[in-house]
């Protein structure tokens, strides 16, 4: 491992490394992480273009099939770029909370739009007009996941405002499968506010590891292609509680 970067910021403590390994394959791979060995991107330094995680390849995926017309798309949170530059073709706003996050994704992993906003995603996408976004996108993460005022009845609320009438949020979530009770929790309120909402895994080895999970919402059903979703499956959250904003 060569490491190339590490800095604490006001918000995160970010390393990033080079390394010939990757999931078990061998090649030349830059890496962008978080405290805790929390990998937040990856890059295929010699073939740049590959999505490396598979969460990115089945949430375009669903974006594709479900709204094969799309074009704008709200995401929170940037990492190093990786859905945003896959899909150059659409027109993206992106929210982050770190500028240095942007700054090393330019520097380290050459994004190079200049669609990136920096500031809490929350409140960002509350001064958007409505009726504005296809997709509205969830991808931030803190050490204790994903922050409660991006899954809260509240935020579900200021997003469907946000999106059009055929429009959908996706979350990238962690989770220990379908009876975790933040999941369940998520998806119960996402369900009171989208008549459609399906939750996807990546399945793990053991019962109590992470996993990770794609909860999506919209007002019509709901479709995909199972050979095309990077392994994950559909699960069946059971029902938990309604996540409130803090007082």
């Amino acid at each position: 491992m060569n490491v190339l970067y590490k800095e604490l910021t006001a918000h995160h403590d970010i390393s990033i490394y080079d390394t010939d390994t990757f999931s078990d394959e061998k090649g030349i791979f830059r890496i962008l992480e978080f405290s805790n060995q929390a990998m937040q991107g990856a890059m295929d330094l010699e073939r740049p273009d590959r999505i490396l995680f598979e969460y990115p390849r089945a949430m375009i995926h669903l974006m594709q099939v479900n709204s094969p017309s799309f074009e704008r798309v709200f995401l929170i949170g940037h990492g190093i770029g990786t859905i945003a530059s896959h899909l150059k073709e659409k027109r993206f706003t992106v929210a982050e909370l770190d500028e240095h996050v942007v700054a090393l994704s330019r520097r380290y992993f050459g994004y190079n739009q200049d669609n990136v906003h920096i500031g809490d995603g929350r409140q960002l996408l509350t001064n958007e007009p409505p009726d504005t976004y296809d997709y509205i996108l969830v991808d931030a993460f803190t050490e204790k996941g994903t922050p409660l005022p991006l899954t809260s009845l509240t935020f579900f609320q200021i997003v469907q405002e946000k999106l059009d009438a055929e429009g959908a949020i996706l979350l990238n979530l962690t989770g220990k499968g379908a009876h975790d009770p933040l999941l369940t929790a998520i998806h119960t309120t996402l369900s009171e506010v989208f008549n459609y909402v399906k939750a996807y895994a990546l399945p793990s080895e053991g019962r109590r590891d992470l996993q990770n999970m794609i909860l999506m919402g919209q007002n019509k059903p709901i479709t995909c292609q199972m050979r095309h979703m990077a392994g994950f499956v559909e699960i069946e959250p059971g029902y938990g509680h309604i996540l409130m904003d803090e007082a």
